[in-house]
């Protein structure tokens, strides 16, 4: 009696029970199906054309090639299973390309990914630095421009920030708008500074494309000379100056920002959603924080302050706040040991030349005081 089995003809839903046989005795070898009750040949399937189509232990389902996508042969039981395979050596070799051309597959996706993983670590940073000078200042302006919502609502209370002093003719407003449009005027910048001293009880600092800049009323309690405000201000320059800001946001939201560049709209929905906090957050590259630690070395040389004092300041704010300094600024600008030589390798400045007055920095010390 020949094998039962389940055929399916890819046609109709139903299955029908039937015997099969393999002849070689013929011009062209075949499985030949015939329905289990009547013995009438159904369909006769050339060996050659024969394939397996995986599915549970103990079964063996066969397909062929030029019938139905859903046309099958079912076998049931160990034995039966094991006796077909020995007559259909072919399935043997197909199993054995079959797992060849996953292993194709696998190392093609392997190298896929990657390469994936090669071009965000490496290539998207790369294609940031090159396209950054490509983009045209009074876009950069614009990008921070359309962010300042985002920030306001990240910082501020009810949406709301506070701002220190609001008299944009106070002696402290006065004197640090001097300082930061001198800084970056001598430069070359094409950026106008915008330094906001806002109430914020997070010790942090940090600046967007553009030249606005931030720097909150926690972090100047503990700054204790001119110095140290003077040097973080002048870092946070720094970064604007060398578009630091803007190389970051494209590496980190390049789909965007690539879309805003091109169709020449960089306050739309290309900058939209999230890049506020991008911004808060941006993890310079070591390279960009030594470019910005120098800018400030170069201009406390000039206006008088001693950009070590910047090393000082953030040692103490992380000894003295270690449960937030995931939110601080010396998160995002860390304070390697390797940063600390070179900041006090740093020029220092002529006797007597000072980037504030007593009094100006008096005025800058006592501005946030109704907040502490």
């Amino acid at each position: 009696m020949n094998p039962l089995a389940r055929y399916h003809d890819g046609r109709v839903s139903a299955a029908r029970d039937v015997t099969f046989a393999i002849t070689r005795d013929t011009a062209t070898p075949a499985i030949i199906i015939a329905d289990g009750q009547t013995h009438d040949v159904i369909d006769r399937w050339p060996i050659d054309d024969v394939f397996e189509v995986h599915g549970l232990a103990n079964r063996l389902r066969l397909g062929a090639r030029g019938r139905p996508d859903g046309a099958r042969l079912s076998l049931t039981g160990a034995p039966l299973v094991e006796a077909t395979r020995k007559l259909l050596p072919a399935l043997k070799n197909q199993q054995a390309n079959e797992r060849r051309e996953q292993r194709r597959l696998i190392g093609i996706a392997s190298g896929a990914l990657f390469s994936l993983v090669a071009a965000y670590v490496f290539g998207i940073p790369l294609l940031a630095r090159a396209l950054v000078p490509s983009i045209p200042p009074e876009w950069e302006s614009q990008l921070g421009e359309a962010t300042l919502a985002q920030i306001d609502q990240i910082i501020g209370y009810q949406g709301q920030v506070t701002f220190c002093d609001e008299d944009p003719d106070s002696l402290a407003n006065r004197a640090i708008d001097r300082f930061a449009r001198t800084v970056l005027a001598d430069a070359g910048s094409p950026f106008t500074p915008d330094v906001k001293v806002v109430a914020a009880y997070i010790p942090n600092a940090f600046a967007l494309p553009g030249g606005h800049s931030y720097y909150f009323s926690a972090l100047l309690e503990q700054t204790e000379t001119a110095d140290e405000f003077a040097g973080v201000l002048a870092h946070e320059l720094g970064h604007v100056h060398h578009r630091h800001g803007l190389d970051g946001l494209i590496s980190t939201s390049a789909t965007g920002l690539l879309v805003g560049f091109v169709l020449g709209d960089m306050t739309g929905l290309s900058v939209a959603g999230g890049l506020g906090a991008a911004l808060i957050d941006t993890r310079f590259s070591r390279e960009a924080e030594h470019e910005a630690d120098a800018f400030a070395g170069a201009v406390g040389a000039r206006y008088g302050f001693d950009p070590a004092a910047l090393a000082t300041l953030i040692e103490r704010v992380a000894g003295d706040n270690e449960a937030g300094r995931f939110f601080q600024v010396f998160s995002t600008h860390p304070l390697t040991v390797e940063r600390r030589v070179a900041l006090e390798q740093l020029p220092k400045p002529p006797p007597g030349l000072r980037a504030f007055g007593d009094e100006e920095w008096t005025a800058i010390k006592l501005m946030c005081d109704r907040f502490s």
